[in-house]
């Protein structure tokens, strides 16, 4: 029942407890007991709103920066990684396969702020062997949210 919960949770974490209760068919404690054993357990790690800053009258830039890491005796990337991914800008860090070691999402306000982050705080950290950095010209969909156009998606016929 917990991964019912859970997923309903993730595409609204505004579901409350009867809505979730009645979806479930487990008594209204039950599900707050679930919740909140989750929480607890990690499992649940935050309740997200998703905000396009765009349309709010704040733009914000982002950059997607893969960096090439030398990894350290007897923690791997772990270390290197924390150091990255404590920094403020850091929306997120993802440890890859392939060419570069980490992708690493971050926002500024303006392209020369990320510039800087990159060549006074990012590169600079032991470790670090380059970074690659390519900034998003437009959001399209993120966590599975059309960010423009408001509607569904229209998917072209596939012709086989």
């Amino acid at each position: 029942m917990i991964t019912e919960i859970l997923k309903v949770l993730e595409n609204d974490a505004r579901a409350t407890t009867k809505q979730l209760a009645a979806m479930t068919g487990l008594p209204g404690t039950e599900v707050s007991r679930l919740i909140k054993q989750a929480e607890e357990d990690r499992i649940i790690l935050k309740y997200k709103t998703m905000i396009n800053w765009g349309r709010a009258g704040e733009e914000q830039i982002w950059a997607l920066i893969e960096v090439k890491i030398t990894p350290q005796q007897e923690v791997g990337f772990d270390a290197v990684a924390e150091r990255i991914y404590l920094f403020p800008q850091v929306r997120t860090a993802y440890l890859l396969s392939g060419t570069y070691d980490l992708l690493v999402v971050v926002t500024g306000k303006t392209m020369h702020e990320i510039a800087d982050f990159v060549a006074q705080e990012l590169a600079p950290i032991e470790g670090v062997r380059g970074t690659v950095t390519h900034f998003v010209l437009k959001r399209y969909k993120e966590d599975g949210e059309i960010l423009e156009g408001g509607g569904e998606a229209k998917r072209q016929p596939v012709i086989l």
